[in-house]
């Protein structure tokens, strides 16, 4: 059985947005499925990380497409320190930069990918007539990508499953877009095009499902996870001596976990020995509302790594004494589930998270016995538990019992994702 995987983001592509398809290519051979991969042809990709080629598959075969970028063009005109990583809208732009986005926002619907959609349709509905296919699967964002699975499923008949890695016209950023009436209302109609007509949605978490399940009753949950290999985990990794709390991500603005720099900033006010020993360890990109957070705290106790790579962060996580995760503080936060928080699972580190406690985050916190969160507005209470946290460090007591993590392995979630293709077909 052949299923051919359109998807936008691929090594050398860095982020989160590689992870999920990469990984299910990784171990589809072993449920009798051969992914076909089709990727665009020299992608302006915002992050690179080359260890990630490693994971490919042997003798995978990939079709590509040459895609234009407006991006690119975008990006030259720009100065150089404000070109973005994915993920991130500028906070405060210039008067260009805000006419670069309107134009963006209203003029490359769904996303700045529009263009790829019909040369994609003709190289494809050929490679189809060519080639025996059995399913098609499109993973967003870019949503552009679900448009060519709905092309190539009205021409072909061809059954379609159409992922979503994160909701469409309620993704965190969709709130901040100059968008005309005209263009949201686009934006809700090709949704609801692509919700109805695919054989199958996925989705990454429960919330998600029930956003769509008004428009479709296909929707399937499954989850992001981790992935790993025993044999790399033979020699322990040992602790950090330093109570260090690590973020690993991008760090937008809407993700700025302001009670955390509150609280952190009370704390080291009222213990000096807290402040000897606490060290804040931020990975990845930062908004610049998080450069002028931290810099209200002593310089002592940040270390800005920066981005680093995928087998790289896995270290930092192991080594950690506690990891944070902060969600974004925006109206869809109740089903927002970032990547990292499974692979913080396979860290086996406490979870320091803060985010909304009836969300599908904390429900998975609460699952696996892996950590607390703390809603936005809770400072005394996140307050106490990093106190908490760091008397369990100096007793040598701060560990976890995590359970049930299995579930979120990715050759279980592509044992899930196979009886998903095998039932359409």
């Amino acid at each position: 059985m052949k299923v051919l995987i359109i998807t936008y983001y691929w090594p050398p592509a860095g982020g989160s947005g590689v992870q999920r398809w990469l990984k299910f290519v990784k171990y589809l051979r072993d449920f009798g499925i051969e992914p076909v991969v089709y990727i665009p042809k020299d992608a302006n990709y915002p992050i690179i990380d080359n260890s990630l080629q490693s994971d490919i598959p042997e003798n995978i075969q990939f079709i590509s497409k040459s895609i234009v970028e407006p991006n690119t063009i975008f990006s030259f005109l720009k100065p150089k320190k404000a070109k973005q990583s994915a993920g991130f809208l500028e906070s405060n732009p210039n008067l260009l930069g805000r006419l670069f986005l309107k134009i963006r926002a209203n003029y490359f619907i769904p996303d700045a990918r529009k263009f790829w959609i019909k040369p994609s349709i003709k190289f494809l509905k050929k490679y189809l007539l060519e080639n025996e296919i059995d399913a098609i699967i499109t993973t967003g964002p870019p949503h552009s990508l679900h448009l060519i699975g709905l092309a190539l499923k009205g021409t072909t008949g061809i059954p379609w499953i159409s992922d979503f890695r994160d909701p469409w016209t309620d993704i965190d950023y969709f709130h901040q877009l100059p968008l005309s009436n005209k263009s949201k209302a686009k934006h809700h109609l090709l949704e609801k095009k692509v919700l109805k007509n695919a054989d199958a949605v996925l989705v990454v978490g429960e919330t998600m499902k029930e956003n769509f399940s008004s428009i479709s009753n296909n929707i399937h949950v499954i989850t992001n996870g981790y992935d790993s290999d025993t044999k790399k985990q033979d020699t322990p990794i040992q602790l950090d001596t330093k109570f260090t709390i690590t973020h690993i991500g991008l760090m937008n603005a809407d993700r700025n976990p302001i009670i955390f720099w509150e609280a952190l900033h009370d704390l080291i006010e009222e213990n000096q020995e807290f402040k000897n020993d606490v060290i804040i360890k931020l990975i990845g990109k930062l908004a610049s509302q998080v450069e002028e957070s931290i810099d209200k705290l002593p310089k002592s106790i940040i270390d800005k790594v920066g981005y680093v790579s995928h087998n790289e962060v896995k270290k930092y996580q192991l080594k950690s004494q506690v990891l944070l995760l902060a969600i974004n503080n925006v109206p869809s936060a109740k089903g927002i589930i970032t990547g990292k928080i499974f692979e913080y699972l396979q860290a086996k580190r406490p979870i320091l998270a803060i985010g909304p406690k009836d969300g599908d985050l904390a429900e998975i916190l609460k699952n696996t016995n892996s950590g607390t969160i703390v809603d936005f507005d809770e400072k005394e209470a996140l307050k106490s538990e990093i106190f908490k946290l760091y008397s369990d460090y100096k007793t040598g007591n701060l560990k976890i019992a995590s359970i049930n993590i299995e579930q979120y392995h990715r050759k279980n979630l592509t044992a899930q994702l196979a009886q998903i293709i095998k039932k359409i077909k």
